[in-house]
């Protein structure tokens, strides 16, 4: 690639790449300082607690004299979501690649080493001799390089029965735990690069339905293809690769230890408090993220079968074509020299309305009076009826998640039958709901089987429940229960 080529890339991220616009954005640190802060322990928040979060702030730093200017929250929350370097969904707030991608590039400024690390090395060697195994066509050359690491592994094996224990120096410690947080930071990236090509094909789907005149079933191919595409991307395979991890029960408990066994050694201390608790949360946080694009995924393929479905292409192609013979028309005039203002003769059949004051002015409603005869109106009571109080929840969720918990660090992962047999429901099927509620808060892990609990409801009739087959675990509840959302 030549210079001129180089420069014309480089021109063009600059000028379109939304990671770049927000790194150069006026309000960038703001963004940057206000993102980082709301999304250090959890991916994603509701619209209004982000509004309210963001309104204190700069509230404080106005009094600071750190910023000026009277923009509200709310505003600059629309500009960052139309920019894309936030994304809304359901009323609740995510982070998107562009925003990752600057922050890691932004905390990387302080955390990057001055010099070349040896476990950079290490890292570099070790996936240059697998995949010299793995491309090598000669048998006996891949049978060659597997012996020479089969030699060195048992060099190590002989070592240690020999009670020659080799320890990495503090320098090695501290590269190495390092270098594990810095490729595991990268992981919720790809999550999100798979967000962003879902939405983007999404939208090409759209563009390519209104554009060809295809018929239903060349839609649908195109959709099963799209699948395939995602499928066969970068971050798709990544998602694929750790949905494999994520479903293999002995391979997710063993990586979970592992990270339990890394941060409990001398060397977690060479982490910041913030990387330590990324890495604790590790797991929980990629099977949230995995969740995540499997509910982005499902609303995507609804949204296109009801595109498809209601014919909605179809009418967004005539408004297509009428546009361009609109264009096609304007510029004749400009060749003609006709003037903008000359009267024509051309009526468009829309119809009309008179409107003297806008209360006379009566909208299209299924309903164009309501009926309030049969409505009476009652005095607010100061005390709460006994109907009312009857509806209220009597079981205490939080207390009950705390008995759970306990109950797990004791005995280890337990579904919510082997829990009941250590604490006894005893108020019901609202008991029982607040199990499942609590189950579903920490993520836990949904087995394939199904379990049967008998239990006494209120009225002291006995119940036989079919719930879902959930796998809890003390690991999976956070330091402080009062971070639970339940």
């Amino acid at each position: 690639m030549s210079f001129q080529q180089k420069y014309a890339a480089f021109r063009r991220q600059y000028q379109e790449h939304q990671t770049w616009k927000l790194l150069r954005a006026e309000n960038a640190p703001l963004m940057l300082a206000f993102i980082a802060d709301l999304f250090q322990e959890v991916s994603e928040v509701p619209v209004g607690q982000a509004r309210v979060a963001l309104d204190a702030e700069l509230q404080q730093l106005r009094e600071l004299n750190l910023i000026e200017g009277d923009v509200n929250a709310m505003a600059y929350l629309r500009g960052w979501i139309k920019s894309g370097w936030l994304r809304e969904l359901d009323d609740n707030l995510t982070r998107t690649d562009p925003c990752e991608v600057a922050l890691r590039f932004v905390k990387g400024l302080d955390e990057r080493e001055n010099n070349a690390t040896a476990s950079h090395l290490r890292i570099v060697q070790d996936a240059i001799r697998d995949l010299a195994v793995a491309l090598s066509p000669d048998p006996k050359e891949r049978v060659i390089l597997l012996e020479a690491k089969k030699t060195q592994l048992q060099n190590e094996i002989d070592a240690l029965n020999a009670g020659v224990v080799i320890e990495l120096s503090e320098l090695e410690q501290k590269e190495r735990i390092r270098e594990v947080y810095q490729l595991a930071s990268v992981l919720t990236g790809d999550f999100r690069r798979v967000e962003d090509e879902i939405r983007q094909l999404d939208q090409q789907l759209r563009i390519n339905m209104i554009e060809a005149d295809h018929h239903r079933g060349d839609i649908l191919k195109a959709l099963l293809d799209g699948e395939n595409i995602l499928a066969e991307s970068d971050a798709g395979r990544a998602f694929d690769s750790f949905f494999q991890l994520l479903c293999d029960e002995n391979r997710r408990l063993e990586f979970r230890e592992q990270i339990r066994s890394v941060l409990s050694r001398p060397a977690s201390s060479y982490l910041s408090n913030e990387q330590a608790r990324f890495l604790e949360r590790l797991l929980r946080e990629l099977t949230y993220e995995s969740e995540h694009v499997f509910h982005v995924r499902k609303r995507t393929e609804e949204s296109l079968r009801r595109y498809v479905e209601s014919g909605a292409h179809l009418e967004s192609r005539a408004v297509s074509q009428l546009l361009e013979q609109l264009e096609q028309t304007a510029l004749k005039f400009q060749e003609q020299n006709i003037s903008l203002k000359s009267e024509i003769e051309l009526k468009l059949n829309s119809g009309s309305v008179r409107v003297q004051s806008l209360d006379s002015l009566v909208l299209r409603t299924p309903d164009e009076a309501l009926d309030t005869s049969e409505v009476k109106t009652s005095k607010n009571q100061l005390s709460p009826s006994t109907s009312m109080l009857s509806h209220l929840q009597s079981v205490k969720v939080m207390e009950l998640a705390e008995i759970i918990k306990s109950i797990l660090l004791q005995n280890g992962p337990l579904t919510i039958a082997g829990i009941i047999r250590h604490h006894p429901v005893t108020k019901g099927l609202e008991e029982l709901v607040a199990h499942l509620r609590v189950a579903k808060a920490i993520k836990a892990t949904i087995l394939s089987d199904r379990e049967h609990i008998s239990l006494q409801n209120k009225d002291g009739t006995n119940l036989q429940a079919t719930i879902p087959c959930y796998l809890l675990s003390s690991d999976q509840f956070p330091h402080r229960m009062e971070d639970l959302t339940l």
